[in-house]
């Protein structure tokens, strides 16, 4: 308990899946988090149960592919708390499409959210985390940022996109003497609504599921406290010589 004690945390995406985890699980070691998401009654809900089990938690509706937004949300959060320490870039979306067959819209939307959104939470955290003495992005990218996916051309551009940002902003960071640490998580396949939801539109689920289950060595599918552990770990000061870097929770996807 207490690992992140006293810190104040964005989880954008944080109405379900790896972002609820996330919030839930900073909120128990200690930080006070805002839960930010379009879907504000599901996140309405996850800020809910935290109040009553005692944790300060505020949701925030928000757009993450629009800067206005973001804006709205670092200055409500520090007017709120009066400073910024945590943010978790982990609002995301994802489809199947190859190259040849993914249209131009469908690229856009999905880069508004998981490219766009993650380059506007950086900029938009570094000046309120300069302010509060230093802070912790992380920035949850994807396996499919590292390996490629025949299937999945938008999700791996944006994924990989979102791995070399990383490592720039964490270079902007430290040799500018700011003490904001950068890094990317790359979960292997999580048993979430993004996954569940993909699985069912493929027409056949349970086929799916099992082919993908087979693709990591351990035998199935990660769990979303899989992956909040390595943020929280990344998120506190257990990691103030960490940045620039990437953590892979895949299962051993990507060892083979």
């Amino acid at each position: 308990m207490g690992r992140v004690a006293g810190k104040v945390a964005i989880v954008t995406g944080g109405a379900m899946g790896i972002g609820q985890a996330c919030a839930e699980l900073l909120a128990a070691e200690g930080a006070a988090v805002a839960v930010t998401d379009r879907e504000s009654d599901a996140g309405g809900k996850v800020v809910d149960a935290l109040v009553a089990r005692g944790h300060r938690a505020i949701f925030l509706e928000h757009d993450v592919s629009l800067e206005n937004r973001w804006q709205s949300v670092v200055d409500g959060v520090v007017k709120t708390y009066g400073k910024l320490d945590i943010l978790v870039n982990n609002a995301g979306v994802g489809w199947f499409g190859d190259v040849e067959h993914t249209t131009i819209e469908d690229w856009h939307k999905l880069m508004g959210v998981n490219l766009d959104g993650v380059f506007l939470g950086i900029k938009h955290a570094i000046p309120a985390m300069r302010a509060s003495g230093g802070g912790s992005i992380v920035n949850l990218s994807s396996i499919e940022g590292l390996v490629g996916d025949p299937g999945l051309a938008a999700y791996n551009a944006s994924k990989g996109a979102v791995r070399l940002l990383t490592k720039s902003a964490a270079l902007y960071c430290a040799r500018g003497g700011m003490k904001i640490r950068v890094n990317s998580v790359h979960p292997g396949y999580i048993w979430t609504p993004m996954v569940r939801h993909a699985l069912e539109a493929s027409g056949n689920a349970a086929e799916m599921q099992r082919a993908i289950e087979a693709l990591h060595p351990v035998g199935h599918l990660g769990e979303p406290n899989d992956i909040a552990y390595g943020v929280l770990y990344l998120a506190s000061d257990e990691s103030t010589f960490v940045t620039g870097s990437e953590l892979v929770i895949d299962g051993g996807y990507t060892a083979q």
